[in-house]
């Protein structure tokens, strides 16, 4: 029976393996009808209440490992309860961090103790521990799952939907979500083409991802990149930027930068720069000229170019009306306004039973369009002339039938054709 009792406890005892199963069982069904096209998905992402408030945070404890001596060698133990403490560096990195906030006039935090900025490294909550502290432009700070979901532009269908951490950015879900999405896909024998989500998924590795899995990633690249730098064109051929001078700035090595992402150091010589007369306009405070690239550079250039061509303001439009509404659907009216439910894993099992409600009923509201049928039923033909009489009936607001009678003048017999078609 229906009860929410029924379901609550049916999402506690199974795995999420078997709603997994389901939704499948659904998008299938999905797919038969007609629903799904295939080749293009709109992604994004949006904050789920968790069952878990600010005020029941706690701050981390310090980890202090307790020591162990087996035959006579010190063995190190890990925590228990790794969520409950963090490293004593990170916590006192963060403890000065706070500080500097405090005294700077005007920042941020102030001196009230529940209007300090409060974060994922220093506290967590024993109610909700995989719950996680985030806020989005507009809307105030709480304790959130992200949800991810990936919709068809054919009719709206849900292909893929998953809870993930709230404390990451968009852009680091899209290694797992695309293999799955592909597989499912696969099973159904559709093939994706484009992958159409907005600037909060771009990322140089994620637009080599998509390419080298044979998708045209449709991701708007963010307003501070450029794809040339003034006065320098770049060769591919040898992989350097030639100056207005004529000379080269070759590439030197990759190195990783302060967010951990790799680039790409181009450096001019010493000696050409110090003998060039461009200097002073050029580089008048750095011995020789030098640019940092990301290491994805070439698939940053393609997405820029990709994004002012004539597709790219279409595909943009695409995102917003097929991915939106789903959203605002599974928030207000599917209950993802708030998981209650505790644990990531408790939180994927709703969003997946709220993506079902959501295809079944697209599911149950289609109507499929029949094909003119036509039904034409002879006997022998009549001798002699025949002078036809038509008698049409409507037998039901889409059906009409249309009865072709033929008799003869000279002959009893006669020959009757029936035509059914659609209106």
């Amino acid at each position: 029976m229906p009860w929410h009792s029924t379901i609550s406890r049916t999402r506690q005892l199974y795995p999420a393996a078997v709603f997994e199963h389901l939704f499948d069982q659904v998008f299938a069904q999905c797919v038969s009808a007609g629903l799904v096209a295939g080749d293009t998905q709109a992604v994004d992402s949006a904050p789920v209440k968790a069952a878990a408030s600010l005020d029941s945070l706690r701050e981390k404890q310090a980890t202090v490992a307790p020591s162990l001596t087996v035959a006579g060698k010190p063995v190190t133990l890990a925590p228990a309860a790794a969520v409950h403490s963090a490293p004593a560096h990170q916590l006192r990195r963060e403890a000065t961090r706070r500080a500097k906030r405090q005294a700077a006039p005007g920042g941020l935090g102030a001196r009230h103790p529940k209007a300090q900025l409060l974060s994922n490294k220093t506290h967590y909550s024993p109610t909700d521990p995989e719950a996680r502290i985030s806020v989005k432009p507009g809307k105030a700070r709480a304790l959130n799952y992200l949800c991810s979901v990936a919709v068809d532009t054919a009719a709206g269908i849900i292909r893929h939907i998953q809870a993930d951490f709230a404390d990451r950015r968009d852009s680091a879900h899209v290694p797992e979500l695309v293999p799955q999405l592909q597989t499912r896909l696969a099973a159904n024998e559709l093939t994706l083409r484009d992958f159409v989500a907005d600037t909060g998924y771009s990322n140089g590795f994620n637009y080599a991802f998509l390419e080298q899995r044979g998708m045209t990633p449709w991701i708007p690249v963010f307003g501070a990149y450029k794809p040339a730098v003034e006065g320098f064109t770049y060769e591919a051929e040898v992989d350097a930027f030639r100056c207005p001078a004529g000379k080269l700035l070759p590439f030197r090595n990759y190195a990783p930068s302060q967010d951990g992402n790799w680039v790409k150091n181009y450096r001019a010589v010493y000696q050409d720069c110090q003998q060039c007369p461009l200097k002073m306009s050029c580089t008048p405070a750095a011995p020789q000229q030098k640019f940092v690239r990301s290491a994805f550079d070439a698939a940053y250039r393609r997405a820029w170019y990709r994004q002012q061509s004539r597709a790219g303001q279409p595909m943009r439009r695409i995102r917003q009306r097929t991915v939106e509404p789903v959203f605002r659907s599974l928030l207000h009216h599917y209950g993802l306004r708030r998981v209650g439910t505790k644990g990531r894993a408790a939180a994927h099992k709703a969003m997946l039973l709220s993506a079902i409600a959501y295809n079944l009923k697209k599911l149950l509201k289609h109507q499929p369009k029949q094909t003119a049928r036509v039904a034409i039923a002879l006997y022998p033909p009549p001798q002699g002339r025949c002078t036809p009489h038509f008698s049409p009936r409507l037998t039901s607001p889409k059906l009409r039938r249309v009865h072709l009678l033929a008799k003869p003048t000279h002959s009893l017999r006669s020959a009757t054709a029936t035509v059914v078609y659609n209106t």
